[in-house]
């Protein structure tokens, strides 16, 4: 069957001011809804035998915050460890070392029970493929009732009201509880997908590369929506993409990640305009927006091994300013105004001079 072409409106995005990464919407508090401390996730990999298992570090001492109703964008290169630091967020992964901290409470230390009831519909989580996402033998009204059937909220007729508000609040016709994922457009299942992680009314989303799958018409209407749904339910919201400038136009704040490691981090306007870390830069020139056109930056190499990462800073073996300090230890954070740190020997400065770098 063909699918239709998706023409839902968007409700109009929020008013964001992104000259000074700070939206309508109150972002952050003074506590946390989630806080990473010191957060290790190391996986066994067999290489080079059957009795032999390496080490395979997916992230290394990661410190974050995820304040009540921002949106955290977190971008990096492929295999970076965006994923599994999205996979700790939701609690779909215990840390090999360090805590998480949900509203201040140690989410390992909770009772499972606690832990899945209390956080669990604290915490939705939008796929990337909503084509995978999505059971395709179940009609949409099943797919958005079975996490309030499974938490067991309220009667029969008020999961079915809530049903149909999640579907007014994505913007999708009321015909469309009787479809089936294959009878939509990709950007309906996605919307979809979206209305069913607002099922049980979480106070955080996780949105791992929610438009890659999308046409790029699509794409904006997506992001628009997402906008939107944070400006109306004060969500907070941690969006992961490779794109560095769509995570630029939507985030409050980003962190950059190299190699399982948080290697800058600030607001949305000081990591896209003042960035200090090399690979920052690296990432920007790599996506130049219409507005503006830095000089790209190649970097030669490839990323280096998981299982094996160098010593020191992990990007020294592609930057241009490496140096034998660099090899030494990583290096401590530095920090900037407002919440900007970086981790590098030899940041980045202010106003970089013009010329190309060819690396």
């Amino acid at each position: 069957m063909t699918a239709p072409k998706d023409t839902t409106m968007d409700p109009p995005a929020a008013t964001t001011d992104r000259h000074n990464g700070t939206a309508d919407t109150p972002a952050g508090s003074a506590d946390p809804l989630v806080r990473l401390d010191r957060v290790h996730v190391r996986h066994k990999a067999r290489s080079g035998g059957i009795l032999r298992r390496d080490a395979v570090h997916a992230l290394t001492d990661a410190s974050l915050e995820v304040r009540r109703g921002e949106i955290l964008g977190l971008v990096g290169e492929s295999g970076c460890g965006k994923s599994t630091l999205a996979r700790v967020v939701t609690g779909l992964q215990r840390p090999t070392e360090g805590q998480v901290h949900f509203k201040g409470q140690n989410l390992w230390e909770m009772p499972a029970a606690e832990r899945r009831g209390r956080f669990g519909s604290s915490v939705g989580v939008i796929f990337q493929d909503p084509s995978t996402a999505l059971n395709p033998r179940l009609p949409v009204r099943r797919i958005l009732r079975d996490p309030l059937d499974v938490h067991g909220c309220g009667t029969r007729p008020e999961r079915e009201r809530r049903v149909e508000e999640l579907l007014d609040l994505v913007g999708l016709p009321g015909h469309t509880l009787g479809a089936l994922p294959g009878q939509l457009s990709g950007g309906q299942r996605q919307r979809v997908a979206i209305a069913r992680a607002l099922a049980l009314e979480p106070e955080l989303i996780v949105a791992d590369e929610p438009t890659s799958a999308l046409d790029v018409s699509v794409r904006a209407q997506i992001l628009n929506l997402l906008v939107d749904l944070r400006s109306r339910l004060g969500l907070a919201m941690v969006f992961i993409s490779h794109d560095v400038q769509t995570v630029r136009y939507l985030a409050d704040r980003i962190a950059v990640l190299y190699l399982g490691r948080v290697v800058e981090e600030g607001r949305a306007a000081q990591v896209s305009g003042g960035s200090r870390h090399p690979y920052t830069e690296a990432l920007l020139s790599a996506t130049p927006s219409l507005l503006e056109r830095p000089d790209r930056i190649v970097l030669h190499g490839p990323v280096p091994s998981a299982t094996n990462p160098p010593s020191g800073c992990p990007f020294r073996t592609r930057c241009w300013k490496a140096d034998d300090d660099c090899a030494t230890a990583f290096p401590p954070a530095s920090d900037g105004p407002d919440g900007h740190r970086w981790h590098c020997v030899h940041p980045q400065p202010t106003d970089p001079p013009e010329a190309v770098r060819v690396v």
